[in-house]
């Protein structure tokens, strides 16, 4: 799957969550929280998922 070009994760696609769940280094639980959390938007995704743990 093809990532570039994209601004939102399809969370319902299972390839789309698989590719999306690798590219950031997470499983794709993490990513379904992260998107439950801050919702579909890459950018959102990545700050979200870089943010340093308190």
């Amino acid at each position: 799957m093809e990532n570039r070009g994209k601004s939102h994760v399809d969370i319902f696609d299972r390839a789309s969550r698989e590719a999306w769940a690798q590219h950031f280094g997470v499983s794709e639980e993490r990513l379904r929280k992260a998107v439950s959390m801050v919702g579909t938007r890459i950018t959102s995704i990545t700050a979200y998922l870089h943010r340093p743990s308190a």
